[in-house]
């Protein structure tokens, strides 16, 4: 569908318009920037562990975290 952006795992596939993919990359990059930085901005293991569904690796989501958005941007650009 143009003007939007597909997300799927390759069975059901949603799609999203393109304005709220770019606004959901806008979202992933705040969320990565506050899981890596340091300062009273850094999310405690706390906030982590809520935002992620209980995930108690938190490389691991920040890692996750950063591959969406660089997906999310690729497919918005």
């Amino acid at each position: 569908m143009p003007g939007s952006t597909t997300l799927g795992p390759g069975h059901g596939v949603d799609a999203i318009e393109h304005p709220d993919a770019q606004r959901l990359a806008s979202v992933m990059r705040e969320l990565h920037g506050l899981l890596t930085s340091t300062g009273p901005d850094r999310m405690t293991d706390a906030q982590v562990a809520a935002v992620s569904g209980g995930a108690q690796d938190r490389e691991a989501f920040t890692a996750w975290v950063e591959s969406v958005t660089g997906r999310l941007e690729e497919a918005t650009a």
